[in-house]
């Protein structure tokens, strides 16, 4: 088959596929570009038929019908999405002043989003974000990202080598910390050791005499399980994907800690606490509490999980006021900690103590 039959045929089949099952808008539109060139280039050999502006007209037809149900299906997710957020979101939230107004904000605020994207590992966005943002990253800055990512994806493939390197060169920041890092990536390897087939406990007993036996003091606890699960099937916990899996988080939180940035990533913070809903309760309990002229805490504090709060809180035991810097928590000569007034007598004890005399309590 060739010349007009052929492209006649051509065109049969992409009409047949117009007339089947419902594709994407991209694929509808890409069908419709190639029967409109098919028709084209019939027109230039002058071989075109009458047949053929009939089957092209059934095309246009079905990718147009095609698409009209894709865009429907486009429309009634996004009614759904506003019913979903009106439902969601009951208390609608304040208006402020236009937030990043000055140049100094919005380039702090663009730095927060390319440092969030190193640190999590995205480093192709992160470039593209630095450029056209026309900002600098220090190249110091972001090699570290990039070592931390290199350390996270080998712990990753249960290849502990990486991180304990880096944990001896900085053991004495690990050592301040009181951090169990080491320790536990030495056990991760030592149950690995222990649960592979065929079973075999002699290489992880080596193990533990080489890395372990060190940290006994420490752990005590800890490498009596260890030692234990030797004699048969270890403990729940030690036999948990999470032995190996949590080793990620734990490194990163010591990395970054060493480079004085925060355990946690702040924009996933701000997702954690937006995202859920949690605005939308914060201020609707704003409300709530001004109406009955009265304040969730001393400090005006967010009412955040506890995961993310990142100050001690401490209120008074007899005025049930909570401290703060101006008026921080002091511990009386008799041992009670107190923080109301200069000269005050204990509640539980006869003792008068003055505020000179108290010890100031940092937790």
């Amino acid at each position: 088959m060739d010349g007009p039959l052929k492209d006649l045929s051509k065109l049969e089949r992409l009409t047949e596929k117009a007339k089947g099952k419902p594709s994407s808008i991209e694929n509808s539109l890409d069908y419709l570009l190639q029967s409109l060139r098919e028709v084209k280039d019939r027109i230039n050999a002058g071989s075109v038929t009458e047949d053929t502006y009939v089957l092209l007209a059934q095309t246009v037809e079905a990718k147009k019908k095609e698409i009209d149900e894709k865009q429907r299906e486009i429309y009634n997710g996004i009614a759904r999405l506003g019913k979903a957020l009106d439902k969601k979101f009951t208390q609608p939230l304040p208006t402020y002043e236009p937030l990043f107004a000055s140049k100094d904000a919005q380039a702090a605020l663009e730095r927060t989003i390319a440092l969030h994207f190193l640190r999590t590992g995205q480093f192709s966005t992160a470039e593209t974000f630095i450029q056209e943002c026309k900002m600098v990253i220090e190249p110091e800055q972001r090699t570290k990202f990039q070592d931390l990512h290199r350390i996270v994806l080998a712990l990753k493939r249960q290849d502990i080598g990486p991180a304990l390197e880096w944990s001896l060169k900085n053991r004495e920041f690990l050592r301040k910390r009181s951090s169990p890092l080491v320790f536990y990536l030495h056990r991760s390897q030592f149950v690995r050791l222990l649960l592979t087939e065929p079973p075999d406990a002699g290489p992880a007993i080596s193990y533990a005499n080489a890395t372990l036996r060190s940290f006994y003091p420490e752990h005590a606890t800890e490498f009596q399980r260890l030692m234990t699960s030797v004699l048969g099937l270890p403990y729940a916990d030690l036999a948990s994907d999470s032995v190996h899996t949590d080793l990620e988080p734990l490194f990163a939180k010591e990395y970054c800690t060493n480079l004085g940035m925060s355990r946690q990533v702040p924009l996933r913070v701000i997702g954690d606490i937006g995202g859920g809903g949690a605005l939308a309760r914060i201020e609707k309990a704003r409300t709530v509490m001004k109406e009955r002229k009265s304040e969730w805490s001393q400090t005006d504090e967010l009412p955040v999980p506890p995961e993310n709060r990142y100050h001690s809180i401490f209120a008074c035991p007899v005025s049930k006021e909570q401290s703060t810097e101006q008026n921080p928590p002091m511990m009386m000569t008799c041992g009670t900690r107190h923080n109301e007034g200069n000269r005050v007598k204990c509640p539980y004890c006869p003792t008068e103590s003055t505020q000179a005399n108290a010890l100031r309590v940092v937790f």
